[in-house]
């Protein structure tokens, strides 16, 4: 395991070198981006219109931030991941479309998924469930809210952070993802009980 503080924008040759159970940290741009916001951005592009921002080198963040604002300023109050899998039917158009590098949540993501993150460079940093306001510290300034109409939980949330983490690297970019072995072992080990209590055909 290593310990790896990346800067965006991250290049596909920094991502290169990251392997499952390494911790990453993240200084500059994420945004976030739910079921929603995956849809329209995939839309615009299919249309040829361009997003509210360049998403090459940056990190999408599955979540629905809590924010307030105060004047014409957007606090981010807390800023906890949602469920990755329900973006599993987006996500490997959203890495080869927009080539992003890092893709945060928790709960891991699927095999096509973790094929693109493989194909075009990208690896998924788990954030603990929990850890809302661990996370809203990390965002030093909202910079700005787009497409405030898909409502505040989808809305584009780009947030400037420092050493937004830890992040745990789960899938990398190399095919590996923890979560998938971890299932495929539960089974093994399931049918191996199962058998010992004779409860196989």
């Amino acid at each position: 395991m290593a310990v790896y503080h990346l800067k965006t924008p991250i290049s596909e040759e920094e991502v290169r070198k990251l392997k499952v159970n390494d911790v990453i940290y993240i200084t500059g741009t994420i945004v976030t981006a739910r079921d929603q916001a995956h849809r329209r951005a995939l839309e615009y592009h299919n249309q040829g219109k361009p997003l509210p921002l360049n998403l090459e080198g940056l990190a999408v963040f599955h979540c629905g931030p809590v924010v307030s604002k105060e004047g014409e300023k957007w606090i981010a109050v807390a800023a906890g991941p949602t469920t990755s899998t329900r973006m599993d039917i987006f996500e490997d158009e959203f890495i080869k479309n927009f080539k992003v590098r890092v893709v945060i949540g928790k709960g891991g993501m699927g095999k096509k998924t973790t094929d693109a993150m493989a194909k075009y460079g990208a690896v998924y940093g788990a954030f603990t469930g929990g850890a809302a306001i661990l996370a809203a510290k990390a965002i030093k300034n909202v910079k700005s809210a787009e497409w405030l109409d898909l409502g505040t939980p989808e809305a584009l949330w780009i947030f400037e952070v420092e050493d937004f983490g830890p992040l745990a690297v789960a899938i990398d970019s190399h095919g590996n993802n923890i979560f998938m072995d971890v299932a495929k072992k539960v089974e093994e080990n399931k049918q191996k009980i199962y058998q010992k209590l004779g409860l196989l055909p």
